[in-house]
């Protein structure tokens, strides 16, 4: 292996400026265009703050460019006082001309202003519907039918299920759907027993052995397993010594330990390996409502013990709805999240900052572009949501003010409106300290 892709700057910086640089471009786009459809008009575009790198003006007399520090980006409109569209530059406005000032931001109807600026995080929205669409449609989305869509080639030699089975009761129990075989499968893992399959001639009792190993099929970026080198494909064969022969014997064993660092034993094909992790403490929704701390190492088994669900590439209407049902998931999880955190039962550790947003979108990188891609859905959801909170300095403190503008019938005094930015300008780094201390401590 190339010592190169060893290097950070190709393994956490380079996907991390990708993730990033893709999030505030659309983010930014959304102001700028929708700006430029009412009529206002806009100065400077920017990715990234500081230092330019390069820059370019186009016809319009707007300029272009990209800055040293790749944490972020904004649109100048004409009239603004700084990048943040915090004031009004009173002078820069004296010295504009009639025509001039009809495109300046701060002198629009305040319509005008309110959906540019709601402009940004819906853009960030509308693009991790796309991205979700388009993953549903390239590598499909799994239907939940009691059939055996495919058997992979590590599959048990003794399993008894066929590609194309129609599965109809395991045991005598009948199941409907995928993931009622797979519950049923559970309950008999490791044991010889028979399933009632429809192969296409009628119903027939075959003898199956389902064996469901304690296989990696997917590690998760930023979990414990990705950070102790965990690959798809190990199979855990034991935890602290005690056997683990299957992925729910696994489970339980990561879960009773509490957080606890465990030593893990791996077989990586002809190879075997100890590896140690300390599990994440996550909060999960728990079986009779609100929700529960677990202990997690952040993989997944997606092979169900040799059998895969059938799966179609999503038209794209359905691409679409899956897009908006992602979405919207990602959002509720964030609030109830941060609703946690306010009412003391979310854990405030798992909040990240710019480094775990790095690792992580190189843990994506490595899983390849698919990976990558649903990582750029997430975060452009969660940066269009964050800028929707009604703290001044961000999106929704703007909408905040234009909404008191518009039931007033006139603009809050320039001085509370810098008190608010100053407070909200605080807030926001508070947080970002917070949350690189959080990465720190990792």
């Amino acid at each position: 292996m190339s010592y190169i892709a060893e290097l950070p700057y190709v393994g956490w910086v380079l996907p991390f400026l990708i993730v990033l640089g893709v999030v505030v471009f659309v983010h930014e786009y959304g102001h700028y265009i929708v700006g430029r459809w009412v009529g206002i008009r806009a100065e400077v575009f920017s990715i990234g703050f500081g230092p330019e790198l390069f820059a370019w003006t186009d016809k319009r007399g707007m300029r272009w460019r990209v800055g040293a520090l790749p944490l972020g980006g904004y649109v100048k409109f004409a009239g603004d006082m700084n990048a943040a569209s915090a004031g009004m530059d009173r002078a820069a406005i004296a010295r504009m001309s009639a025509e001039e000032r009809a495109g300046a931001f701060h002198l629009a109807p305040v319509w005008r202003r309110a959906v540019t600026v709601l402009a940004g995080p819906l853009a960030n929205f509308l693009l991790s519907i796309l991205v979700f669409a388009a993953v549903a449609m390239v590598a499909g989305r799994e239907l939940n039918e009691p059939v055996v869509g495919s058997v992979r080639a590590d599959a048990n030699a003794d399993l008894g299920l066929l590609a194309g089975d129609r599965v109809i009761a395991v045991e005598g129990v009948h199941v409907e759907t995928f993931s009622e075989l797979l519950e049923e499968l559970a309950k008999v893992d490791g044991v010889p027993a028979r399933a009632l399959v429809n192969r296409g001639a009628g119903e027939e009792l075959v003898d199956i052995l389902y064996l469901r190993p304690a296989r990696v099929d997917e590690v998760i970026p930023g979990g414990a397993a990705a950070e102790a080198g965990l690959k798809s494909g190990d199979v855990i064969e034991a935890v602290d010594g005690v056997p683990t022969p299957n992925f729910d014997a696994l489970r339980a064993r990561v879960e009773a330990s509490g957080g606890a660092a465990l030593t893990l034993d791996v077989a990586r094909g002809e190879e075997r390996l100890a590896l140690s992790l300390t599990p994440q403490m996550v909060d999960m929704a728990a079986p009779g409502g609100g929700t529960e701390r677990r202990a997690m190492i952040g993989v997944r088994n997606a092979s169900f013990g040799g059998i895969e669900p059938l799966t179609e590439a999503a038209n794209p209407a359905d691409a679409l709805l899956h897009g908006v049902s992602r979405t919207w998931a990602i959002i509720t999880g964030t609030l109830g999240y941060i609703g946690g955190m306010i009412g003391g039962t979310a854990d405030s550790s798992q909040l990240g900052g710019p480094i775990q947003i790095a690792k992580v979108s190189g843990q994506a990188a490595e899983q390849g572009i698919g990976t990558l891609a649903l990582m750029i859905a997430l975060i452009s959801t969660s940066i269009g949501l964050i800028n929707l909170f009604p703290i001044p300095v961000l999106d929704g403190g703007h909408l905040v003010f234009y909404a008191l503008e518009a039931l007033r019938g006139k603009p809050l005094r320039a001085r509370w409106q810098e008190i608010g930015n100053g407070v909200g300008f605080a807030a926001i780094m508070l947080l970002m300290v917070f949350a690189t201390y959080n990465d720190l401590l990792r």
